[in-house]
C-alpha cells in the first residue's frame, strides 16, 4: 500500500480535499519549506486528537522505521531522531542535514493543488490553509454540544464545528446541552439570541464554558430571514463583537494583533475585491435604478435597522427607533440630502422596525428600496448609522461614517462616533487593519461549492462568480409569502 503523502487534508466528511498530486513540475517547495512547517505544524495526521506534533515535542526524540511520518515531524522540529530502517524520509545514521534533505525530496515528490480549484498552487499557500484548518479543528475540540441552533443552518454549523473523531451534539434545549457537557466535559456553542442570564449563571455553576456562534459579516447569497444558511459565522468564546458592554474575541483581535505588511496586503486585496464585485453582506445584490442626487449637496444614507435586533439592543446605547436615529440624522445634517433605505427583513415582514413612509419623509428626502447596498454606497458621500454593517461595508468604500450606537467597527479611529467606545478599544487602526481583523482573523468561511471551510478569498470568488447559491431555495417562496401576510397583520395593527 502506498503511504499517505506528508501534505494531506483531514478527512472532512462532506468531501475528499485533494491537495496533493504526484509531481508534474506545477509547483516547486520553497528554500524555507521545513521553517514554514515548523511555524504551522502541519504535515501528517496533524488533526487527530493524539497529535504527533505535540507527541513527539513533548518526548524531544523519536525512534522509528524510515517510512514513518514521525521521522519527518521530527525532522521539522529538530527532535533527536533514531532510524531503524531506510525509508522517504529517513535512512539509519542519517545525520539532521541528511533528514532535512530527504524530507525536501519527499516534498519536491508532490505539487501543491487548489481544493477548491483543483488547480495548483504554491506550497506556502497549501501551508496556510492546513495551518487554518488545524487553528480551527483545535478550537473545535473544546466544543461538546450545541444549541440554540435553527434546523435550517444546522448542517452548516456541524461542519464549522467539526472535529474528527466525533459528532457534535446538537440540541433543542440549553439545559440539555449543559448536560452533555458536564458528562464530556466541554464547552456549549449557543446562538447568542439564545444565550439568557440563567444559561449563563448555571454554565459559570458547573465550570462550563459558553462559545457564541452567529453569523459571518460577507455571509450568504440571500437573506437569513429567508431561510437562506450561512456561508460563514464567528465562534467567539469570550463574547460576542455587537455587544460592547463585554469584551469579544474580535475586540481582542483589532486590540493586540501585531499587523504584520503581508496580512494587511492580503486584507487591501480581498477589500478592494470586494469593493469591485460589489459585495456585502448578503452578496452581490441585484442592480436597481437609483434616483438622481441633487447637485451640491451632501448625500448622506441612513440604514434602517430591525429595531429588536441584538446588535441594536446591545450596542445602540438605549436608541432603537429608526423613525429617531433619522429625526437625529437630520439635525446633525440639516443641508444635507438624506435617502433612507428600510431593512429587508423588516420591509419582508419578517422583522420589526417599519416606518411609515410619510413619517420618514419628514426628515429624508428619498426612501430608497430594492438592489443591493453595494451601489447605493457607491453614489453617497456619508453614512449615518446605528449598529448596522453597512458602516463597515461603507468605509471600506472610502465613505465618512458617523456612529449613533457603538458597533464593532467604532473606536479604532476610522469613525466620528458619538458614544464614547468602550474601554478595550482606542487603538489606533489603518482601513486595511481593520479589514484584516474583520474579515480574515475572526470569522470561518464554507466553500459553497465543496462545503469545506476556506479562506475568506475562496467564498468572495464563488460570490462574485454567482457559484454561491442557497441550497434551501425552495423556501424562499413561502417565506416571501409568509412575510407579506405578516406585513399585512401588523399594518391593522397600527
Amino acid at each position: 500500500m502506498t503511504p499517505p503523502p506528508f501534505l494531506r487534508a483531514p478527512p472532512f466528511p462532506q468531501h475528499n480535499a485533494v491537495i496533493t498530486a504526484p509531481a508534474q513540475g506545477r509547483s516547486t517547495v520553497p528554500p524555507d519549506a521545513i521553517a514554514l512547517l515548523r511555524s504551522a505544524r502541519v504535515g501528517g495526521a496533524f488533526w487527530e486528537s493524539d497529535d504527533p506534533w505535540a507527541a513527539i515535542e513533548s518526548a524531544g526524540s523519536v525512534t522509528a522505521h524510515g517510512d514513518d511520518e514521525r521521522i519527518a515531524i521530527a525532522t521539522v522540529l529538530g527532535a533527536a531522531v533514531t532510524v531503524l530502517s531506510p525509508g522517504r524520509y529517513g535512512a539509519p545514521g542519517d545525520e539532521p542535514e541528511a533528514l532535512r534533505t530527504r524530507l525536501a525530496i519527499a516534498l519536491a515528490a508532490c505539487d501543491c493543488l487548489d481544493p477548491f480549484t483543483g488547480k495548483a498552487t504554491t506550497f506556502a499557500a497549501t501551508v496556510d490553509l492546513l495551518a487554518q484548518w488545524r487553528r480551527e479543528i483545535a478550537a473545535n475540540r473544546a466544543i461538546v454540544a450545541a444549541s440554540g441552533m435553527a434546523w435550517w443552518k444546522r448542517r452548516e454549523i456541524r461542519r464549522f464545528l467539526w472535529v474528527p473523531e466525533r459528532r457534535l451534539h446538537i440540541v433543542r434545549s440549553a439545559a440539555s446541552a449543559l448536560r452533555i457537557a458536564r458528562r464530556l466535559g466541554g464547552s456549549v456553542a449557543v446562538w447568542p439570541s439564545r444565550v439568557s442570564p440563567q444559561l449563563l449563571a448555571d454554565a459559570a455553576a458547573q465550570h462550563t464554558g459558553i462559545v457564541r456562534v452567529e453569523d459571518g459579516f460577507v455571509r450568504s447569497v440571500g437573506l437569513g430571514s429567508n431561510l437562506v444558511p450561512p456561508s460563514s459565522v464567528v465562534v467567539d468564546a469570550r463574547g460576542i463583537h455587537f455587544d460592547p458592554a463585554t469584551p469579544s474575541d474580535l475586540e481582542h483581535i483589532l486590540a493586540t494583533t501585531p499587523f504584520a505588511p503581508a496580512l494587511t496586503a492580503r486584507a487591501r486585496a480581498l477589500r478592494q475585491t470586494i469593493v469591485a464585485a460589489g459585495i456585502s453582506k448578503y452578496a452581490a445584490g441585484p442592480a436597481a435604478a437609483l434616483p438622481p442626487r441633487q447637485p451640491g449637496r451632501k448625500l448622506v444614507l441612513v440604514p434602517a435597522q430591525v429595531e429588536d435586533d441584538m446588535s441594536v439592543l446591545a450596542g445602540g446605547g438605549g436608541l432603537t427607533s429608526n423613525l429617531e436615529l433619522l429625526r437625529r440624522v437630520r439635525a446633525l445634517e440639516p443641508d444635507a440630502e438624506i435617502w433612507f433605505r428600510p431593512h429587508p427583513d423588516v420591509d419582508a415582514g419578517h422583522r420589526k422596525g417599519a416606518v411609515p413612509d410619510d413619517q420618514a419623509l419628514r426628515h429624508a428626502d428619498r426612501i430608497v428600496r430594492g438592489g443591493g447596498m453595494a451601489p447605493l454606497l457607491d453614489v453617497v458621500d456619508a453614512v449615518h448609522v446605528l449598529t448596522s454593517l453597512t458602516g463597515f461595508e461603507a468605509l471600506m468604500r472610502g465613505r465618512a461614517v458617523t456612529c449613533h450606537g457603538t458597533p464593532f467597527y467604532a473606536g479604532w479611529g476610522l469613525t466620528q462616533d458619538l458614544v464614547p467606545p468602550p474601554p478595550g478599544r482606542g487603538r489606533q487602526l489603518s482601513l486595511d487593519e481593520l479589514v484584516a481583523g474583520v474579515l480574515i482573523l475572526y470569522p470561518r468561511y464554507l466553500d459553497p461549492v465543496t462545503g469545506l471551510p476556506c479562506p475568506p478569498e475562496v467564498l468572495v470568488a464563488r460570490m462574485a462568480g454567482a457559484q454561491a447559491t442557497n441550497r434551501l431555495g425552495w423556501v424562499a417562496p413561502l417565506r416571501r409569502w409568509q412575510g407579506r401576510f405578516m406585513a399585512k397583520v401588523r399594518a391593522r395593527l397600527r
